[in-house]
């Protein structure tokens, strides 16, 4: 049996000076399931109590060739000989913009920020700028970073489509009410709602910000074709295409998410996986829109362009450019999916697969759901049952359904074996467990 014995006397110390005992909510599972990670290396994490985990949550996204990578760390620790930061550029930020221009067609000009938040508020005030439109569609579901304008959801949990519209709720206090009215979210995969929403709003919508495969939502993706009515209904209306690939970029492909849906954004963010785990962000995009940056748009901070994070970032791309570690993370995926599927239906289970084997959702029905409304009204009652037992047997993925699983170069055949037979066991206790609380409902009654 696991134990968090030394996780848990760290939360009761941590508690006292950090508000849950860490740095970011969402790593916050209860007070006796917070995990407190030691060291990482390759695919594998070992947290402060010893326990060894395969990783398929990989930080949400960064590790993109494994932890402690000795080529992405070398290139660092050159980069620290540069010094840091000095309130000036450095040729660093000109070489590593190129790159990102050389595998994304749309990043004519590229911006550097630290974080995805960071990158997609400057998108949309950039946005804002160029169209002098303040509002931007978001789809149900989405998830862009934890500023006042996108943190808004629609309750879909209560509503039924007689109902009218969802209310629109703040994720939170704290967030200004004022920033409700520019924050317009439709369903993913349908049109005839984008269409009717620019019909009667495109005069005060500049944006459309969107992740064709959605990072927070089980990898739940659009539909080609969706795209490409999103980009004929953009443009018919004046209202830029903001393509959110904080979590996409150059992971589900070397152009991204991009590449993937055969589209090209107007306005594009970019940054979990661009430097290996070194913070760093992107905004990028069409020059003409992009010379609104200093022209008229304010964008910098004392950390943009850290020489640390930028050697880090020019070592990764190039790995990711010029070898076939995409495609063999894709490759890995794949099998993987292979495995976990023939685990399940040899069980009876039904279960679907959506995103991309890089950034993958598991979802336990026959049919992925196409949007997040269809998400909320499905069962996950197994998946959050199946979590904790995958971390008992040294599998780490979220507990919570709706994060994908992230794979990365390092995850290898040793990993899948490991990862395959642990899968299994914890399927297995799952059903017992789930049966046995089925057999207690029907003796109650």
């Amino acid at each position: 049996m696991r134990s968090l014995a030394r996780s848990n006397r760290h939360f009761k110390r941590a508690n006292q000076k950090l508000p849950l005992g860490v740095s970011s909510n969402f790593r916050y599972w209860g007070d006796d399931l917070t995990i407190y990670a030691e060291r990482g290396k390759g695919a594998r994490l070992w947290d402060i109590d010893g326990n060894e985990y395969i990783d398929y949550r990989l930080a949400y996204g960064p590790i993109i060739l494994g932890y402690a990578d000795s080529r992405v760390d070398e290139a660092a620790k050159k980069g620290m000989e540069v010094g840091g930061v000095f309130a000036l550029s450095t040729e660093l930020e000109y070489e590593v913009a190129c790159r990102i221009s050389k595998m994304v067609p749309a990043a004519e000009l590229v911006r550097f920020s630290n974080s995805g938040t960071e990158a997609v508020m400057a998108a949309l005030r950039i946005a804002r700028s160029f169209t002098g439109k303040d509002g931007h569609v978001v789809m149900e579901g989405g998830y862009h970073g934890v500023f006042s304008e996108v943190m808004w959801y629609s309750e879909v949990e209560e509503w039924e489509p007689g109902d009218g519209k969802p209310e629109l709720l703040p994720f939170g206090d704290g967030v200004p009410a004022i920033t409700k009215r520019l924050f317009h979210p439709v369903p993913l995969n349908d049109t005839n709602a984008l269409e009717d929403l620019m019909k009667r709003k495109h005069e005060e919508i500049g944006a459309f910000l969107i992740e064709p495969i959605m990072g927070n939502c089980c990898a739940i993706s659009t539909r080609r074709q969706y795209m490409k009515d999103v980009r004929e209904i953009c443009d018919r209306y004046n209202v830029l295409l903001i393509v959110d690939e904080v979590k996409t970029g150059f992971r589900v492909a070397k152009g991204g998410v991009q590449e993937l849906f055969g589209i090209k954004a107007d306005l594009c963010t970019f940054a979990k996986a661009i430097a290996n785990g070194y913070p760093i962000s992107v905004v990028a995009g069409r020059e003409d829109i992009m010379r609104h940056v200093g022209d008229s748009v304010v964008h910098g901070g004392t950390f943009t362009g850290h020489s640390v994070s930028l050697a880090a970032a020019a070592k990764t791309l190039e790995i990711l450019d010029e070898t076939t570690a995409l495609a063999d993370i894709e490759s890995y995926g794949q099998k993987l999916q292979k495995g976990l599927s023939d685990i399940l239906t040899r069980r009876g289970v039904a279960h679907s697969f959506t995103g991309h084997p890089a950034l993958m959702g598991l979802f336990f029905a026959d049919t992925a759901p196409s949007n997040y409304r269809e998400w909320v009204n499905s069962d996950y009652e197994f998946y959050d049952a199946l979590a904790p037992e995958l971390h008992e047997q040294g599998i780490l993925v979220e507990p919570d359904s709706r994060e994908p699983w992230f794979l990365c170069e390092s995850h290898n055949v040793g990993c899948l074996d490991e990862t395959l037979d642990k899968f299994e066991k914890a399927v297995d206790i799952t059903l017992s467990k789930l049966e046995e609380k089925t057999k207690a409902k029907s003796s109650n009654k």
